[in-house]
């Protein structure tokens, strides 16, 4: 089999920020006990002039100030999200024109919950490895939504990062990746709502859990790998309790996680939570790392992928572009009030 992977890799995080206490103190709750429980401590908001669409221009452009590949060499654009600011217009349409990529360019936007950036990934892949394309670009990215005074108001966050997917000068060859789905509404948003629903302490056990757990043991028993054999990891992060637990289910330990595990500081940015800790983690990565990434999107499904950093990592023009720690520490506190009226939160069904 031909090797593909990530050629490059560019993220964007919101430098708006409201801690989860400030959230807590409009309800009238302990701010401090359902930080502790969520393991959030503040999340990142969207300005006025921030959606996925812009949030998904700006992490391509940072991919491609990375390396040297012309945008016009990139044949296909997929954006995963659960936000995409139109319900009938592409996002992707929006992030070709504005990176300069030529007008023969396939293009499509994704939805799979908190998984749609990882399929986009598994697709381009697909069509680098037929030659029917050089390069494609591969987007997870959110402006998720919650109803106010809902839990999810206290995670739900935004932010997204983009991979270039190709099969020359790879910096992370994907060694394979799959996947396990099945029926499971854990969470959805019907047609013309605002607001998503969720099924409580159902999205836990039978869904983030289950879902994770399988699609990374069929993964390890394909690739004939243990937990020890990697570097890092990246689990889908809706808390910060989530990722922990699952990491420890499956045999990896905290310091594997670590550096992936980017909720605490700006909540769950969902289809941008994934690729967001794979682009931490490919901040410091070196050459011969083993990476493991497993996403989880409500429905419901996981992906997986076993990585391994090559040497061409070392010629990838990191400092180009912001890293995601820099990111993560570049931010402004806001008040609920001002989060209420830039997020259109007044607006009531």
């Amino acid at each position: 089999m031909e090797e593909v992977g990530i050629v490059s890799y560019g993220a964007n995080i919101p430098r708006y920020r409201i801690k989860t206490e400030e959230i807590a103190s409009v309800w009238g709750k302990d701010g401090r006990s359902i930080s502790e429980g969520l393991g959030i401590s503040e999340k990142s908001v969207p300005s006025v002039d921030q959606d996925t669409a812009t949030i998904s221009v700006e992490a391509a452009r940072a991919a491609l100030k990375r390396c040297a590949i012309n945008p016009k060499d990139i044949g296909a654009i997929y954006i995963g999200s659960e936000s995409h600011p139109y319900a009938v217009k592409p996002t992707g349409t929006i992030v070709g024109e504005a990176i300069g990529a030529t007008p023969d360019l396939m293009v499509a936007d994704f939805e799979f919950a908190c998984k749609a950036g990882t399929a986009a990934i598994q697709t381009c892949m697909g069509l680098v490895l037929s030659g029917m394309i050089r390069y494609g670009l591969a987007i997870g990215a959110d402006t998720s939504q919650a109803a106010p005074g809902d839990a999810l108001e206290y995670s739900a966050a935004a932010g997204g990062a983009a991979f270039i997917i190709g099969k020359d000068q790879i910096v992370a060859r994907i060694n394979h990746t799959c996947s396990f789905t099945t029926d499971t509404p854990d969470f959805w948003r019907r047609a013309e709502r605002k607001y998503p629903s969720h099924g409580g302490r159902f999205t836990g056990a039978p869904a983030y859990f289950k879902h994770i757990t399988s699609c990374a043991a069929n993964m390890m028993n394909h690739m004939g790998t243990k937990p020890d054999d990697y570097d890092y990891a990246v689990f889908h992060q809706p808390n910060g309790k989530f990722p922990i637990a699952v990491a420890q289910k499956l045999g990896f330990s905290f310091e594997q996680i670590k550096q992936g595990l980017i909720v605490s500081f700006i909540g769950n940015t969902y289809s941008g939570a994934s690729p967001i800790g794979l682009s931490s983690v490919l901040d410091v990565a070196k050459p011969g790392d083993r990476i493991f990434v497993t996403s989880y999107g409500s429905g419901a499904g996981s992906d997986s992928f076993d990585l391994t950093v090559t040497d061409a990592i070392k010629d990838l023009k990191r400092k180009n572009a912001p890293s995601i720690a820099q990111m993560v520490a570049d931010k402004e506190y806001i008040s609920y009030g001002v989060y209420a009226k830039i997020t259109d939160l007044l607006y009531w069904e």
